[in-house]
């Protein structure tokens, strides 16, 4: 039986994978089967820590765990509600693309060298993503991913980083043994 709360966000690949007991590569355990899903709960540096549905956690590299597509988060758990008119984004967006292609265009018919390049798009970011009726939009003016259907659009992700762990109100869990004196 699954723990409460858990929901995969990744899968084994396809030929299974090594993990550890600890991200320590001296403390191997058993290797985790195709296709396995699993929850990725922690990551440090290029490790990944993960849980099954059985309860079961263990150390993986975290770089050949395969993303499972999830729904937009929203604060509240329920459905996406209209925050935005996306237009605006798009139409941010469209700009900053083209006047990126604009100065492409010119640097490579000679027209610009490379130092008035970098100076003409210095400070340019622009995301868009587009999947069937869905879009996610990079909202550079606030440091964020917005993510639309049609006419809605909600904040996906933002470019806060991750909280310490001192935010979480808690020590991190420590692996304690019984041979420890």
């Amino acid at each position: 039986m699954a723990p409460p709360g858990f929901r995969p966000t990744h899968v084994v690949p396809k030929h299974g994978m090594p993990a550890w007991q600890a991200p320590d590569p001296a403390r191997p355990t058993v290797p985790l089967d195709p296709f396995l899903p699993v929850q990725l709960v922690e990551r440090r540096g290029d490790w990944g820590h993960i849980m099954c549905a059985n309860g079961w956690s263990a150390w993986v590299d975290g770089r050949f765990l395969v993303a499972v597509p999830q729904d937009p988060p929203t604060a509240d758990g329920g459905p996406l509600t209209g925050t935005a008119d996306p237009r605006p984004l798009l139409a941010r967006a469209d700009r900053a693309l083209t006047g990126y292609r604009s100065a492409v265009e010119d640097l490579v018919s000679g027209d610009l060298d490379g130092e008035t390049f970098r100076v003409r798009t210095r400070g340019l970011r622009v995301g868009v993503v587009v999947d069937g009726e869905s879009v996610w939009l990079y909202d550079a003016d606030r440091g964020r991913w917005m993510y639309a259907e049609g006419n809605r659009l909600s904040t996906y992700a933002t470019d806060e980083g991750p909280r310490d762990a001192a935010d979480h109100g808690h020590d991190p869990t420590q692996i304690v043994t019984t041979d420890d004196p």
